[in-house]
């Protein structure tokens, strides 16, 4: 078992934590020690499917998929990095974990001929519990590419936590996402490519939504994805001084 999956372990129950695995990838413990992993990429199926330097790996591996047994997986959308081929079988081979999947998974589970135990096909609207965690499905827009793409809220320990998925900048959905309430915590991108949004939208999303805590994800992990932290921590920094924010390393655990 490697330093990271130890580090998650043995984080102290009585706490709600939150881990970066890199790109868009982040697991969530409860204070009862529940595991809740989203769109984790702990391969290098991107690289291998298209073949090309823009999508190899430049973020290293941390995380091995025997190395934890997550109580929920979700994975937002069947992009390779957000549905990892080479990865949900073997964490969902525990037969403990729970899948929701965006409806677009289907045929990347038909494929890798896993049975559909233990997973739910979901879409925006849908609300689950499950276990520690009360998850609701909302809508965001990765484009004609995904159209089938969530968003998930996900309520723990009191604290709302609302991964946005790969999203371009729809503030006219802001009323939609607030019915759900209070955002302690919001995820977002900040590449600018493939649909997402870029630095500035990102805080400007964050503003617009009253977020307590910011944390920028979907950057570093391929050359042709583009994002720069440094640039959304200036953004932050001028323009909205009062508003929180946390750049987080790979690897690093956030205490919520």
């Amino acid at each position: 078992m490697n330093d990271f999956a130890v580090k998650v372990l043995t984080a102290p129950i009585g706490k709600t934590h939150i881990f970066s695995v890199g790109q868009a990838g982040f697991i969530i413990k409860s204070k009862s020690g529940q595991l809740l992993a989203i769109d984790l990429y702990l391969s290098d199926c991107v690289e291998r499917i298209e073949g090309h330097d823009g999508f190899k790996r430049l973020l290293p591996r941390i995380l091995l998929p025997y190395d934890l047994e997550f109580d929920v997986l979700i994975s937002t959308h069947f992009h390779r990095d957000h549905f990892d081929i080479d990865a949900v079988p073997s964490l969902m081979s525990n037969g403990k974990t729970k899948l929701f999947a965006a409806e677009d998974c289907r045929e990347s589970v038909s494929r890798l001929e896993m049975t559909d135990n233990n997973i739910t096909y979901v879409k925006p609207g849908e609300n689950h519990i499950c276990g520690d965690f009360e998850i609701d499905f909302v809508n965001c827009d990765h484009g004609t590419g995904a159209p089938q793409a969530v968003g998930v809220i996900v309520k723990v320990d009191g604290k709302s936590i609302f991964e946005t998925g790969d999203t371009c900048l729809r503030l006219d959905r802001i009323s939609d996402f607030k019915k759900y309430g209070r955002t302690d915590v919001l995820i977002a991108p900040i590449n600018g490519a493939f649909g997402n949004m870029n630095e500035q939208e990102c805080a400007e999303f964050a503003e617009a939504i009253d977020a307590g805590l910011t944390i920028p994800c979907h950057y570093g992990m391929f050359a042709s994805h583009g994002g720069n932290v440094g640039k959304f921590y200036e953004i932050m920094k001028k323009q909205y001084p009062e508003r929180s924010f946390c750049v987080m390393a790979q690897g690093e655990k956030l205490t919520i």
